[in-house]
């Protein structure tokens, strides 16, 4: 009895990770510090910020929706967080806790365009995206906020960034949370019915309203949850660079698409995950360090990272249509 391979099902199902396999493979041929400890633990740190605004995406593909406002949503928080550490000499954990109060109310106004006003996902998140850069522009004055900063009455800002607060952005703390994140968040959609029922609004909405399951709640709780954890990645860009810059955590945007995307294949599981996601930060994190210690030029890596989407994003709706 024969059996037939299928040669594109066992690329669907694992072609990111033998990606993975292969680069780390080739940048330790052709860049002889590439597989240092410092160097790996380098690429973690680098794609800590990445992988939980990542995450956020994925939480919204998963009710069939897309969140194009966290990166813009990380911004908001990185200047709301170190505003209260700086400009109000606020303890820790109150100021983190507001910056998080404040991004869930982004949540709260993409659920609303989407679910009342009924705009689609990506436009309605597309104009919340504009619309909370200029919050937090006009916030911060299309400045930045540093430490020991000159206020607008000419004394000096009277806070400044806590041990704690300082710690969120150092290694091993900011993989730390970053891997939890990844844990907790798999553990919901895969093992708890509230994950299998943001898998079914995004996989059939009017199947999952007619099974009872109520479609506008969960896709509520996916856009908060979204914008919970860009808040979380903004406080820990924060927290690693020790200031707010403007509109810095819309960098990140890109790329938390981009490993989102790459995530939907991992194993055939064919839909958003967190296991995924991280995977494909860790192959967007390779190709970045790698080429840098290629000496690529740093205006050329973009080209290599929408190629990756590009091909991430053929595997996944090829695979579909089949």
């Amino acid at each position: 009895m024969s059996v037939k391979f299928d040669l594109s099902g066992f690329f669907y199902k694992w072609g990111t990770i033998l990606t993975v396999i292969f680069l780390i493979a080739f940048f330790g041929i052709v860049a002889p510090n590439f597989l240092t400890y410092y160097n790996m633990v380098n690429i973690l740190r680098s794609i800590s910020i990445v992988t939980v605004v990542a995450i956020g995406v994925s939480m919204s593909l998963s009710v069939g929706g897309f969140d194009l406002s966290v990166g813009s949503v990380a911004s908001l928080a990185n200047a709301v967080i170190v505003s209260c550490l700086i400009w109000y000499n606020l303890p820790t954990f109150p100021s983190i806790l507001i910056a998080l109060t404040v991004c869930l109310f982004v949540g709260l106004f993409n659920a609303f365009l989407i679910i009342i006003m009924k705009i689609p996902d990506m436009l309605a998140t597309l104009a919340s995206m504009f619309i909370i850069q200029g919050v937090a522009m006009t916030y911060t004055k299309g400045g930045s906020i540093t430490q020991n900063m000159m206020m607008a009455n000419g004394s000096t800002a009277p806070g400044s960034l806590t041990p704690v607060f300082n710690a969120i952005g150092q290694v091993p703390t900011i993989i730390i949370i970053m891997l939890c994140i990844v844990v907790i968040v798999q553990i919901y959609l895969s093992f708890t019915k509230y994950g299998r029922f943001m898998y079914m609004v995004g996989g059939n909405a009017e199947a999952a309203r007619l099974s009872g399951i109520p479609c506008k709640k969960y896709k509520l709780l996916a856009y908060l949850i979204s914008s919970f954890f860009a808040a979380v990645g903004g406080i820990m860009l924060a927290s690693r660079i020790g200031s707010s810059q403007v509109n810095s955590g819309s960098a990140y945007l890109m790329d938390a698409v981009a490993a989102a995307y790459i995530g939907y294949s991992l194993a055939g599981n064919g839909k958003p995950n967190a296991v995924g996601t991280f995977i494909g930060a860790v192959l967007i994190g390779i190709l970045q360090n790698g080429l840098v210690m290629i000496s690529v030029p740093y205006y050329s890596m973009d080209i290599v990272k929408g190629l990756v989407l590009a091909l991430a994003l053929a595997i996944t709706y090829l695979r579909k249509e089949k």
